[in-house]
């Protein structure tokens, strides 16, 4: 009787969480933390999920006793979550009045940490800011503010409605992520983010574009899975059927990570 396949183990980026309310005792202190719907979200695929706490080479753990490439050594595949607005210093351009909240700590990390999953040929997703940082990583730009910035008059954030505030979504005909929705006639997706792709970033093309021509979708064109996503997919549950299922996503992103597994085990 054959033994049944490995679970794979899916590594997810943090978020952080500085100088918290005294209330939640833990004064001076950070929290790296995973937002449940995301893990919930990948465990539904039936893999494991584990958390990367960032690793400082000038903090505790040094760089000569940890790196990266364990991670990516280790684990089948990299999920880069949401979170704050990148700094435009990464993508050489000087900070605006328009950015909100950024972290230049986390920038550094999550770059390393996507370059060395890529390196080692295991696949990556990124959702929302996870999207913007593979542009980032592969040398493009983002607008600061996409309405301030001109590239649209349409909100793509809305504070008061986040993940209830949705618009349509545009497929490139006959692409990659077509072909994952080969029924989806009007699809839509959630948007809760400001920012998004300026210059598209080397070695990426698009996949698709919210209705005013903002990219919502990119992949790299290369052999290893690299794709992000400007919406929240683990957002899409029972409240909103209307919205593009997440899984199909998902899935294509836990194919390529067991292929990558079978190839090695070969």
């Amino acid at each position: 009787m054959p033994s049944p396949a490995r679970k794979l183990l899916i590594g997810l980026s943090p978020r952080m969480m500085r100088n918290l309310p005294p209330e939640y005792g833990f004064r001076n202190k950070t929290l790296q933390y995973l937002e449940q719907s995301m893990a919930h979200w990948v465990m539904a695929s039936g893999a494991l999920v584990v958390m990367i706490p960032t690793v400082d080479a000038e903090g505790a753990v040094q760089a000569t006793d940890l790196s990266v490439r364990d991670y990516a050594r280790s684990l089948d595949g990299l999920i880069l979550q949401g979170g704050a607005d990148i700094d435009p210093i990464a993508y050489g351009e000087r900070p605006s009045e328009l950015l909100m909240t950024t972290d230049p700590e986390r920038d550094r990390f999550e770059l390393t940490l996507l370059r060395a999953f890529v390196d080692a040929g295991k696949p990556v997703l990124g959702i929302c800011r996870g999207m913007q940082l593979i542009n980032v990583a592969h040398g493009g730009s983002l607008y600061q503010d996409l309405v301030g910035g001109g590239a649209t008059r349409s909100q793509h954030y809305v504070p008061a409605q986040y993940d209830e505030h949705a618009h349509s979504l545009r497929m490139r005909e006959q692409g990659w992520l077509a072909s994952l929705y080969p029924q989806a006639a009007d699809p839509q997706v959630n948007s809760i983010h400001h920012q998004g792709v300026k210059q598209l970033g080397d070695g990426l093309e698009v996949e698709a574009w919210s209705e005013d021509g903002i990219a919502e979708c990119i992949r790299g064109t290369g052999e290893s899975f690299v794709v992000g996503v400007q919406w929240h997919p683990e957002f899409h549950d029972h409240r909103f059927p209307d919205l593009l299922p997440g899984r199909p996503l998902l899935m294509a992103f836990m194919e390529a990570a067991r292929r990558f597994e079978q190839a090695l085990a070969a």
